[in-house]
């Protein structure tokens, strides 16, 4: 897929709603930070040095060795992007929004079918990132760990036999790894349960953010649980570490989720039915309650009140209603009014859409 075409459409391979425990747990992400020797950290760089840093990830990725076990790669400077397709890739979570600061001085890698990105000249001079449907920690790992040593065989990477690879932030010093999971908890939520369970979460290592990771709160009952050390640990310790814990999540979840509809069914019901109806026939919404609602639906899908709506459609629509979508669907800026009829419009087509199928 051409760059272009991956900031027309909506969908990513990580929306597929396919892995292991994808009711629950929308996508699994690594990320790996690196650095060069010899280069200062991004906030640093004068322009001169970040092209060379640009230039350098350029040559490593146009070999065919890398092609050959990765697949094709594909460059962009920022500057070449407008900023609403700049944000677009932020709401599709192939890049962070600290990508956008500075951007003169940044690039992103992408492969053409998502599953792969690299922030160029972000907090580090790399930023290797996977990110796959449900709950697939060990293969995101794998496939960054192959994509790290290719890189590796022509990059001279900053490393420190004691310390590991040396990072820009001291809490990323050791792996550089950052592995991540996003978990739709409405259950935890709605059974009042949610703070005590992600306290606990806290206390094991772990930090949990918003939907657009650090700085951002949860929005639609999305969380990403991530962990927050690297130093002394390997890469195989965060793994298993953060699989464990979200695989309890995943059982409290479920375990809500059954005595909603054991409990408190009619409730429950009229909840998924209202947010729905909402959905179907609503004329202006916002950005937060389209996410709310679009909650609710995910929530009755999985427990099969609602039978004629993929889970899948639910994970497009969370890209598709945000401002900078909108505004590139239509070719133009939005006002926030225009934006929230406009939101209401396509959910209401997709909706009526996928009845149809």
């Amino acid at each position: 897929m051409a760059f272009k075409q991956i900031l027309n459409e909506a969908h990513s391979h990580w929306m597929d709603g396919r892995g292991a425990e994808s009711d629950i747990v929308i996508s699994s992400r690594v990320r790996v930070a690196r650095n060069l020797t010899n280069l200062p950290f991004p906030h640093l760089l004068t322009q001169e040095q970040a092209e060379q840093v640009i230039g350098a990830v350029k040559a490593a990725i146009e070999k065919n060795s890398l092609k050959e076990k990765i697949g094709v790669l594909e460059l962009t400077r920022m500057s070449a992007l407008t900023p609403v397709e700049r944000q677009i890739l932020v709401e599709k979570h192939l890049i962070s929004p600290d990508l956008l600061e500075d951007f003169q001085k940044k690039a992103v890698v992408l492969r053409g079918d998502e599953v792969i990105s690299i922030m160029i000249n972000e907090e580090d001079h790399l930023r290797l990132q996977c990110l796959l449907p449900g709950l697939q920690l060990g293969e995101a790992w794998e496939l960054i760990d192959r994509l790290d040593d290719e890189l590796e065989a022509t990059l001279d990477y900053a490393f420190d036999e004691r310390l590991g690879y040396l990072t820009a932030c001291p809490t990323n010093v050791g792996t550089g790894m950052r592995a991540s999971v996003m978990l739709h908890l409405p259950g935890l939520v709605l059974v009042k349960q949610i703070k005590s369970v992600l306290a606990t979460v806290a206390k094991l290592g772990l930090t949990v953010r918003g939907l657009y990771g650090e700085g951002t709160e949860a929005s639609g009952n999305l969380f990403q649980v991530s962990n927050q050390v690297t130093l002394g640990q390997t890469e195989e310790d965060i793994i298993t570490n953060l699989l464990s814990v979200t695989r309890q999540l995943i059982s409290q979840e479920r375990s809500a989720r059954e005595a909603l509809r054991r409990e408190n069914r009619e409730q429950l019901e009229d909840r998924v039915g209202r947010a729905y109806g909402l959905l179907k026939h609503a004329r202006l919404m916002s950005s937060e309650e389209a996410m709310r609602l679009l909650s609710d639906l995910r929530l009755g899908i999985d427990l099969g009140i609602i039978k004629n709506i993929p889970p899948n459609l639910v994970n497009e629509l969370i890209v598709l209603i945000r401002p900078a979508f909108l505004m590139k669907t239509l070719g133009k800026d939005l006002t926030p009014f225009e934006r929230d009829v406009y939101r209401t419009q396509l959910v209401r087509k997709k909706l009526s859409a996928a009845q149809q199928t």
